[in-house]
């Protein structure tokens, strides 16, 4: 009888040892099925850590000299950091988002030889910049502007060329999948940034025109230590490459991006010098005191759009129109839930907010913050409806979009801001964004009807 029942327990063991051997192959399948999206889960935190390290400096940045300057002198560093941020589109639209789609292509295997012809371009083009911010610069002080705009002017034309070629280098790695090389350049920007605002601070001489020199040497120190880091690790090559042909492929792929983004800065931006033209400087730094606030949702969205165009350029290219439409729904949704959190948080603490950024200043104009916050709200969904749209290879259609918003802004808020002020140009901002998002909407919907809609049978959410 032992015997008899010695076998089944044997048979037992065997089982479990079989069970085990069967669950630890299964755990290994397991593992080694994630193992190969380890480095790129890596990747990508060093990816956002980048991202999340230039945004957090330059909302430091900006909020830390809104309390350190005073109002007139904030409002010229405003005005001059506008005026930066609109040729510095020709850079991105010309050099920096063409780099990134043929640095990963038709130059792939040449990355040495294609870096070293956009240095030549840089040159021409951080030439450019220089001597057109360098004439404005002139000419404000030739006309006596007071209020440090003059010497803002002069700071942000010596820092431009510095933070283009910083943004360069920077790019750069991601062209080699390295973003944890960027990571690296950019918590060193951002250290030598704040460390050297601040010592200016404390030993009370801090300006427009510093603050500007400050940010030039932090990211002309990075952009060369980060290039020769990519120096050191680029395989040599020993392909002869034209910069006339670079030229021409990145102006051929660029245009309409800059045409856009041009159009998309008027309405942000034009606001600042009509109010230093018309109610003085100090307005001009309450508009930017305002706008601080709407930085993080901005540079979140940024970073969404990243990761959501390729998303959308890809359901739209396997399901056609219809997977379009149902992409820019969730898109849209989620951007403007996440506006509307954001918004019901600030909203009823605006006061409190503005006391702990800005140390009591500004305190005059954190009623407008509710204003403020209805363009952002319609900003964030034109945004979905854009993402779409350039996924649908259509950015003339976000170029007519931004332009009306532009005519529109022009043609209603300069009035308005001649009449109003600060609460003028904001509800000019307002009315602008409410413009493009009728018109993103409006070219949707046409674009999409021109596509032909596949078999609602052959559709599968996959979102």
């Amino acid at each position: 009888m032992a015997g008899i029942l010695q076998v089944p327990d044997a048979e037992l063991k065997e089982e479990k040892m079989l069970s085990v051997e069967e669950s630890g192959a299964s755990s290994r399948g397991i593992a080694s099925a994630f193992r190969p999206l380890i480095p790129w889960a890596m990747k990508s935190g060093f990816a956002l850590m980048d991202q999340g390290l230039i945004s957090g400096s330059n909302f430091l940045i900006s909020i830390l000299l809104a309390r350190w300057l005073m109002p007139d002198q904030y409002g010229a560093y405003a005005l001059a950091f506008s005026i930066f941020v609109l040729v510095s589109l020709l850079y991105q639209s010309l050099l920096l988002e063409p780099m990134a789609v043929f640095g990963g292509s038709a130059y792939r295997s040449s990355l040495r030889a294609y870096l070293k012809k956009l240095l030549w371009i840089h040159a021409a083009l951080a030439s450019f910049i220089f001597i057109t911010l360098g004439a404005a610069a002139l000419v404000a002080r030739i006309v006596g502007q007071s209020s440090g705009l003059p010497g803002a002017l002069a700071g942000i034309t010596l820092a431009a060329p510095c933070v283009l070629f910083f943004w360069l280098a920077r790019r750069s790695f991601y062209l080699e999948l390295s973003p944890a090389s960027a990571c690296l350049g950019a918590l060193v920007y951002f250290s030598l940034a704040l460390v050297g605002l601040y010592l200016a601070e404390r030993l009370g001489i801090l300006s427009p025109f510093l603050a500007f020199l400050l940010i030039a040497v932090s990211a002309l120190a990075t952009g060369i230590f980060q290039m020769m880091r990519l120096n050191a690790a680029l395989p040599p090559d020993r392909n002869d490459l034209q910069v006339r042909e670079i030229w021409h492929r990145h102006w051929t792929y660029g245009r309409w991006a800059l045409a856009s983004c041009v159009a998309g800065w008027i309405p942000a931006y034009i606001y600042y010098p009509l109010l230093s033209s018309f109610s003085g400087m100090v307005q001009s730094g309450q508009l930017k005191a305002l706008m601080n606030l709407v930085l993080p949702l901005q540079q979140t969205q940024a970073a969404l759009t990243l990761l959501f165009l390729p998303y959308a350029a890809r359901i739209h290219g396997q399901e056609g129109s219809a997977g379009a439409s149902v992409v820019n729904r969730r898109i849209t949704m989620f951007v403007v839930v996440g506006a509307l959190a954001y918004w019901a948080t600030i909203i009823p603490l605006r006061t409190t907010v503005f006391q702990f950024l800005y140390s009591g200043k500004y305190m005059e104009v954190a009623y407008l913050v509710p204003v403020v916050a209805i363009g952002s709200i319609f900003w964030s969904a034109v945004s979905g409806s854009a993402i779409v749209l350039r996924a649908m290879e259509s950015p003339q259609s976000v170029f007519i979009a931004f332009f009306a918003s532009s005519a529109l802004s022009l043609i209603i808020g300069i009035p308005a801001t001649r009449q109003f002020g600060l609460a003028g140009a904001v509800w000019g901002m307002n009315i602008a964004d409410a413009g493009a998002l009728l018109m993103v909407v409006v070219l949707l919907r046409r674009k999409i009807s021109e596509t032909v809609a596949i078999p609602a049978a052959n559709y599968q959410e996959t979102i």
